[in-house]
């Protein structure tokens, strides 16, 4: 049988067209996918009226351009633009090293030695955020990725790190929920107080805190009166044993 001519050129032409479109995606793709240098991009660092601004985090670079007024020369987070500052976002630090001041930590700096889970999660976090809210432009050559795109070991360790945190903040939220928080307020006259509507307020370690943050802290929880004789339970300082409301 023979093959009609007219099905022949039809499918061909469409075989081209999805050829076409699919390269043309691809080019686009590509094109999205810049790859930077830090010398690159510190020349987006929102000076120039003509270059839009970027900045980068994790390695992953923005233009956040529509946020002018905050990212722009004098805004109140220009020392993002044009530079990888991932740990400051959770540091708050936005100190620069300089040679005559080594002793100054470098702030400004995407290195994430020494945060703990919860931090590296935060920092994901606004990585994500930025994901959502301005335009993915690139990647930045360096810690995060290397000179053909692709994630570094460095990456992957961060995301596992963030992964655990988060994890660890679920398992955390589960076994307090187990015991009711305490009420509490403050006010400049009257300083602190914690209450249970049933119980009694004491203070408890968190046990997962030291593998999220580094450091132990304690939280206000109630508990009943057959519960009081367990381990790790502190009354507060200047609260009778069975007092239902103390001052912190």
């Amino acid at each position: 049988m023979a093959f009609p001519a007219k099905k022949f050129i039809t499918s061909s032409f469409f075989g081209f067209t999805l050829l076409v479109a699919l390269v043309a995606f691809l080019l686009k793709f590509n094109s999205s996918q810049k790859l930077f240098t830090v010398e690159e991009l510190a020349l987006y660092n929102g000076t120039g009226d003509s270059l839009p601004i970027l900045l980068g985090i994790l390695g992953s670079v923005f233009d956040v351009t529509k946020g002018k007024s905050h990212y722009g020369a004098g805004g109140g987070y220009n020392h993002f633009a044009g530079r990888d500052a991932s740990r400051a976002f959770v540091s708050g630090n936005f100190t620069v090293r300089s040679k005559q001041r080594k002793r100054i930590r470098d702030g400004l700096t995407d290195a994430l030695r020494g945060l703990s889970s919860t931090e590296v999660h935060s920092v994901v976090g606004w990585r994500d955020f930025y994901f959502r809210s301005y335009k993915f432009v690139g990647r930045l050559v360096g810690r995060y990725y290397d000179s053909q795109g692709n994630p570094t070991k460095y990456l992957k360790g961060a995301e596992a790190k963030a992964a655990r945190g988060a994890q660890l903040m679920e398992k955390q939220k589960e076994m307090e929920a187990k015991q009711p928080s305490c009420n509490s307020r403050w006010s400049q006259d009257d300083g602190g107080e914690v209450w249970c509507d049933n119980g009694f307020p004491r203070l408890v370690q968190r046990p997962l805190e030291i593998a999220l943050t580094g450091k132990m802290s304690k939280r206000c929880a109630c508990y009943n009166e057959d519960q009081l004789g367990q381990p790790g339970l502190e009354v507060y300082s200047g609260c009778d044993y069975l007092a239902k409301r103390c001052r912190v």
